[in-house]
């Protein structure tokens, strides 16, 4: 399929932003309604988005966005998540943050907390948090993954057995309307299950467009998450079914 100019802008946009609305794409490009959507269905079609109601996701299929496309979605978003997450983040206390780049958001938003340790599975955060003199980091060994700076693999699961932190803050790729958390990557699934059962809560910080996305590997479930950080309002069902397991969820403002 030859795209438009117009059509390959709106497939820029939905893999830099994660997502794409029927109405504001209308009126970037100054079309009707029925134009874009006719737009994002041969983009469908022709296997580059995936319909959602109200507009379009990237397409994900079995494997990931690459990393450097993932860093740039939702930027802002990404940074008052994190914001949000630090806020609920004391000094003097010990963490684990995994692979994502929500998770390097928040590790910019720890530069400036006191007597924190940090152990992670993400070269990135490492270097980031290198800026605070306040935080002793801690690197997991495993197998390093060079698009994305994670380390996973079994030697990584094994030495986040060594440990019991305060709080686990973990990223997702995906999240369906019953509450799981999905990854692509089932090394990187075992690990994260690893930290989530070295910590006494667990924090999920992810944005509002990984509730349009599928994936593989399951995770965990919300119900095993201590505070879920993002950035819009659940759908109705989700949020009475974190109300029921005592799951908070922080509303983090733009």
């Amino acid at each position: 399929m030859a795209l438009s100019f117009r059509q390959g802008e709106i497939l820029e946009i939905a893999r830099s932003e994660g997502r794409v609305i029927v109405e504001d794409l209308a009126q970037r490009f100054d079309v009707t309604l029925q134009t874009i959507r006719r737009d994002l269905a041969e983009l469908s079609e022709a296997g580059h988005l995936d319909r959602v109601h109200g507009g379009a996701v990237a397409r994900m299929g079995v494997t990931n966005i690459a990393w450097e496309s993932r860093r740039r979605m939702n930027e802002d978003a990404k940074s008052a998540i994190a914001r949000a997450c630090a806020a609920a983040i004391p000094d003097n206390s010990s963490l684990i943050l995994n692979i994502g780049t929500t998770t390097e958001a928040v590790a910019r938003a720890l530069l400036n907390h006191q007597n924190i340790t940090v152990i992670t599975n993400n070269m990135n955060v490492a270097n980031i948090l290198v800026a605070n003199p306040a935080c002793e980091v801690v690197v997991a060994g495993g197998a390093l993954r060079r698009q994305d700076g994670g380390l996973v693999g079994e030697l990584t699961t094994q030495f986040f057995a060594q440990f019991k932190v305060d709080i686990a803050v973990i990223g997702t790729s995906a999240i369906d309307a019953d509450g799981d958390l999905l990854d692509f990557d089932l090394a990187e699934v075992r690990v994260s299950k690893a930290i989530l059962g070295r910590a006494r809560k667990s924090f999920l910080v992810t944005d509002h467009s990984k509730f349009d996305r599928s994936a593989p590997a399951r995770l965990a479930s919300l119900s095993e998450i201590t505070a879920l950080f993002t950035d819009r309002a659940l759908q109705p069902d989700l949020a009475r079914k974190c109300a029921e397991w005592g799951t908070e969820v922080h509303v983090a403002a733009g």
